[in-house]
């Protein structure tokens, strides 16, 4: 077990975002996470991150975006180092304006940083160069750019996922569907024990077949699939933060049994949940 430490980050109510820009930053913070959203622009050095559960090298620039209490951290040798941060409220993803549907690629962007988004070549360059433009900004066109980054990063096309951390909304899609969300939320609420298609069906007004089919369209995974993702999501939470046993945690996590629990943890981490935990514990140490 290694407990993560939170960061309490100094941005207010009343604050759409703040940006943090350190021209000589030294990389001595430990592993941590916290609620907010974060855009993290580390130039003019090589290191390595670690950002969930996946540890990467970087050369030059790293471009990675941080969603809320992904655990990360960057480690370089020196000083010297420029980095520019921008941090900004983890319930932008429930704000109103975010449903309406231009603003469904910064949607998506933001449920994919669940699992931390790092961008590269040219869309790396220009997303560098938009963020140094608004630490020079004052007053509503930091508001105006900060949206614009945020649909430049959206739309990028050189990005890729950097961890397997979280599984929990990555494969939601970006569908209004009050149905859908229902649904959702009824099953995060009752994650820890047995929960049939029939009673999530029942609770949207559906039949059983029509329920898994219009489920599936909307989301891109069927029922059984997104109950279990967040199954395996919740025991990874548990098994790098706390001391429970995997059989505790098992039914904590809604399995019915431990075999099964086994069983799916494997296919979708590629180890047990034992060996998921030492191998966290490895890497949160050795940073």
């Amino acid at each position: 077990m290694y407990e993560i430490q939170q960061e309490i980050v100094p941005i207010s109510h009343d604050d759409l975002f703040i940006i943090l820009n350190h021209y000589d930053a030294v990389f001595k913070y430990p592993i941590h996470c916290h609620p907010e959203y974060e855009i993290n622009v580390v130039m003019n050095t090589d290191g390595s991150r670690v950002v969930g559960d996946t540890e990467e090298s970087f050369k030059g620039m790293d471009i990675v975006m941080i969603g809320p209490y992904l655990p990360h951290v960057w480690k370089a040798e020196g000083n010297g180092h420029r980095v520019v941060t921008i941090q900004f409220s983890g319930d932008l993803l429930n704000y109103p304006l975010i449903n309406k549907r231009l603003f469904m690629p910064i949607k998506q962007l933001l449920i994919d940083s669940a699992q931390g988004l790092c961008f590269n070549g040219p869309d790396a360059e220009r997303i560098k160069e938009e963020i140094l433009e608004l630490t020079m900004l004052q007053g509503f066109q930091t508001a105006t750019k900060f949206l614009n980054i945020l649909n430049y990063m959206a739309t990028a096309s050189r990005r890729k996922l950097v961890s397997n951390y979280s599984e929990s909304e990555v494969s939601l899609s970006t569908s209004n569907s009050r149905r859908v969300s229902k649904a959702c939320k009824y099953i995060e609420e009752n994650i820890s024990r047995r929960i049939t298609l029939s009673e999530v069906a029942e609770l949207v007004n559906m039949s059983d077949s029509a329920f898994s089919h219009f489920f599936k369209k909307k989301t891109g995974i069927s029922f059984i699939t997104y109950v279990n993702n967040l199954r395996v999501a919740k025991a990874c939470e548990l098994l790098i933060n706390t001391s429970l046993s995997a059989s505790e945690i098992c039914y904590d996590c809604g399995f019915n049994n431990k075999s099964n629990f086994i069983r799916i943890f494997t296919q979708r981490k590629n180890m047990t949940p034992i060996e998921y935990r030492n191998h966290m514990t490895h890497l949160y140490l050795k940073y």
